[in-house]
């Protein structure tokens, strides 16, 4: 999708802030930058590989139909890696799949009946396009399976057609309905990933997509936070602030509040020998956050040296676990 000014919602690439984010020990102006430890593997995430059928405006990740940065990864991956959980006694209870779009990625259905078939919660991000629907009744037996173990969270940018069209392309709004329907009547566990316009208020957008999804018959609580997620902008080269030590105290906050504290993801580098645990769902890209190739290996603390650590995780108290 060719990218214009429609979208509501800021891109990420614009202009650098230098001397930002550089050093992983200390700030721009000298303070010890803020870790985070981890205190126990409770989600593991799994980035499917970075393809998309669509090129979203404010994609964090730039998904695109081009973009394999992050080839697919394999049911041998997530087999290796469920297997290290179990041979760790890890406390991992949720098994998460994104992307790109997981549903292109040709072993989505038996990563996803790997990860059922460990006991634990399966949670998967998807478009609800039509790379998941080409899986038909396949998928609808995965769903059928899984029953209320697996989560499909959706992406739906807004509670109109127009916005959410104008940042995933014309008839982006039809299509995802049409795959939402579907795993309405497979009788799938839905949730919905969503944000609110700047001139709204979380109150005003949560009481506008109720409505939309009573008037569709979707059974999503949009008053729950944990089944209508509204995630924070992100735009890595923005003026944000830098997250010191001293700010936990400053922002009330605790560092075992944050994502990297409870989760990792696993990915596969196009080119690499094989795939690497890296700190969280956000950074994939960044060498800096790459930890290891094992879980064992990828408990060290991770420092907060990137703008997303501060707009989604500290400042905007977001994450993707259910």
């Amino acid at each position: 999708m060719t990218q214009t000014a429609l979208s509501p919602f800021a891109t990420h690439r614009g202009p650098a802030t230098p001397g930002r984010f550089v050093d992983p020990a200390i700030t721009a102006d000298g303070s010890p930058r803020a870790q985070v430890g981890l205190t126990a593997l409770e989600t593991l995430w799994f980035n499917t590989g970075s393809l998309c059928n669509i090129a979203c405006l404010n994609c964090y990740i730039e998904s695109s139909p081009t973009n394999d940065a992050l080839v697919y990864l394999t049911a041998a991956d997530v087999a290796a890696y469920l297997a290290e959980i179990e041979h760790l006694a890890l406390p991992t209870r949720e098994i998460g799949f994104t992307g790109g779009e997981p549903f292109m990625n040709p072993d989505i259905l038996v990563m996803l009946d790997q990860a059922l078939a460990s006991g634990r919660q399966v949670l998967v991000l998807t478009n609800a396009m039509r790379p998941m629907m080409r899986w038909g009744e396949r998928l609808a037996a995965v769903i059928a399976k899984g029953g209320p173990q697996i989560t499909f969270r959706v992406s739906l940018d807004h509670h109109t057609q127009a916005v959410h069209d104008a940042e995933r392309g014309a008839g982006a709004w039809d299509k995802a309905w049409a795959g939402l329907t579907w795993l309405n009547e497979q009788g799938a566990k839905i949730a919905i990933a969503g944000r609110r316009v700047a001139d709204e208020t979380e109150a005003e957008a949560r009481a506008a997509f109720a409505a939309l999804f009573l008037a569709r018959g979707l059974p999503v609580d949009a008053a729950n936070p944990g089944e209508l997620v509204f995630f924070p902008e992100m735009e890595s080269k923005a003026e944000v602030p830098e997250i010191t030590e001293a700010c936990w105290g400053i922002l009330n906050r605790s560092p075992n509040e944050m994502m990297c504290a409870t989760s990792r993801m696993v990915v596969r580098r196009r080119g690499a020998p094989g795939p690497a645990v890296v700190a969280c769902t956000l950074t994939p890209y960044d060498p800096q956050f790459e930890l290891s190739s094992s879980l064992a290996g990828a408990r060290s603390p991770v420092s907060l040296n990137h703008p997303f650590c501060a707009q989604f995780c500290v400042l905007g108290g977001a994450s993707c676990s259910a």
